[in-house]
């Protein structure tokens, strides 16, 4: 399906909509999720936390949106959060720069290019403003970050634009108190804001959006020394590096493209995770960044992307960030981030998992709603524990008793299973509802079911049918909906 099929489909079934959509002064970036969103939004969520955060141990927290302004003062986000801007001289319409010459000249602008370097290019290739036709001025720089005023005074603070910082300012608290070693991993699921300059393709590109980010803090001394390795070094990763993808077992990157265990590891994890997705993986890369395209923090950095209808999206983020951040918040609050790790007292390394939920849910619908032309319906081939609606309800008709077992049955599963009940419209149309919306099971009550306690039970995929006994229907869905 291409971006436009999705997003068409995501609004005529409730799966994410423009927030504040009633009103004509609704600004872009800010997107609601419905239904159908929320719960495969959660249940990617629970996802993440089965095998990643609960597999390897980690601690998770949930830290507050709202921060102070030392903290991005330490954090570097004051002084570098800035993406180029440039105006035009006529009409005075703004465009985030670097964006704006790769969407005309499809060439990669890299994020640490100068704004000399960036105004050459548009005077180079005679870039013009697209409203007017208008000269573009010189590139200005614009902070990404919400600014707010906290109580009657107005003191200065800001809206995280990354959840990452929570994690480094309680780092020390928390690993005093779950009396850990390194390395440990702290996760964190909640909201960032970031003031897009041009927010545009629905989730891809957000004002206030999720992240799912997780801070792994060792010693720089030891990462190698890394036991659980051996579970995964089989794992395939497919990496593109020096304009070349590699594909090889994990074990096989280890000094030439990933520069040691512990990065190899959570990238071997991470393509288990998207795996378990439904995400095509051979569509997938970690790309090697060269210097001038890492962030401000990194010295390694890989960004795990997923090829779609709107080209090669970033999924996660995933950056070694040495002791940039934990040095600087020591030197700005003046509050010690060493620790004892063994007989070394040092201040960690950190390797971060950065990952965008939003997208990533974009992603798991393009690549799995299907037109079946052979069957003439459309299809969301969604792993069954993803599912936003594991099974419907179905009476064959609303009448003679079947509505009352039907409304039974359903009422004896909803508890335990997202469920519908649904009974307007044919049977076929009813279940081509189901499909479309990805429920791997619909349930059908005929009249044979009052005759022998008996219901049909349709498969999604396959379409097959079987005839199963109504009070073994919990234990059905329990052994087919699960995580495989």
């Amino acid at each position: 399906m291409n971006y436009d099929a999705v997003i068409k489909f995501a609004l005529e079934e409730g799966f994410y909509y423009p927030s504040c959509e009633i009103y004509s002064d609704a600004q872009a970036g800010f997107w609601d999720y419905g239904p159908r969103g929320v719960s495969l939004k959660n249940k990617f969520v629970e996802l993440w936390r089965r095998e990643l955060v609960r597999r390897d141990e980690m601690i998770e927290i949930d830290g507050s949106q709202i921060m102070s302004k030392s903290v991005f003062i330490a954090s570097g986000h004051i002084e570098n959060f800035n993406d180029p801007i440039v105006k035009c001289i006529k009409c005075s319409s703004i465009y985030r720069a670097d964006r704006y010459i790769m969407d005309h000249l499809n060439i990669l602008v890299p994020e640490r290019m100068n704004d000399k370097e960036i105004d050459q290019l548009i005077i180079k290739h005679n870039i013009r403003c697209d409203k007017c036709k208008g000269e573009l001025g010189n590139v200005s720089r614009f902070n990404m970050m919400f600014r707010i005023g906290i109580g009657p005074n107005a003191e200065e603070a800001y809206l995280r634009p990354e959840t990452c910082q929570t994690i480094f300012v309680d780092f020390i608290r928390i690993y005093k108190i779950m009396r850990k070693r390194l390395p440990l991993a702290i996760a964190q699921i909640g909201k960032s804001f970031r003031n897009e300059i041009a927010p545009r393709q629905s989730l891809l590109r957000l004002r206030e959006f999720y992240q799912a980010e997780i801070e792994v803090f060792c010693n720089p001394n030891h990462l190698n020394d890394i036991e659980k390795f051996e579970k995964v070094k089989d794992t395939v990763l497919r990496i593109y590096a020096n304009g070349k993808m590699h594909i090889l077992k994990a074990e096989e990157t280890i000094n030439t493209l990933v520069p040691n265990k512990l990065i190899a590891y959570y990238l071997a994890l991470l393509t288990q995770f998207y795996e378990r997705c439904g995400i095509d993986i051979n569509r997938t890369r970690f790309r090697k960044l060269e210097d001038d395209e890492k962030a401000f923090y990194a010295t390694t950095a890989f960004d795990f992307e997923v090829e779609t209808s709107v080209g090669w999206l970033e999924l996660v983020a995933c950056n070694y960030r040495s002791d940039y951040d934990l040095s600087r918040h020591e030197k700005v609050s003046r509050e010690s981030m060493s620790v004892m790790d063994g007989n070394e007292k040092i201040i960690p390394h950190v390797f971060e998992l950065s990952m965008g939920i939003d997208r990533s849910l974009y992603t798991i619908l393009e690549h799995s709603l299907i037109e079946d032309k052979e069957h003439e319906r459309r299809v969301l081939k969604i792993r069954s524990y993803l599912a936003p609606v594991h099974v419907g309800i179905l009476p064959l008709v609303n009448k003679d008793g079947l509505d009352v077992y039907a409304l039974k049955i359903f009422e004896d599963i909803k508890k335990d299973f997202d469920a519908i009940y649904d009974f307007s419209g044919s049977i076929g149309r009813r279940y081509r509802r189901l499909d479309e919306i990805g429920a791997p099971f619909a349930v059908t009550i005929d009249n044979k079911t009052l005759e022998d306690n008996t219901i049909t039970v349709r498969e999604r995929d396959s379409m097959k049918q079987e005839r199963i006994a109504a009070d073994k229907l919990k234990d059905y869905l329990l052994t087919r909906i699960r995580f495989e």
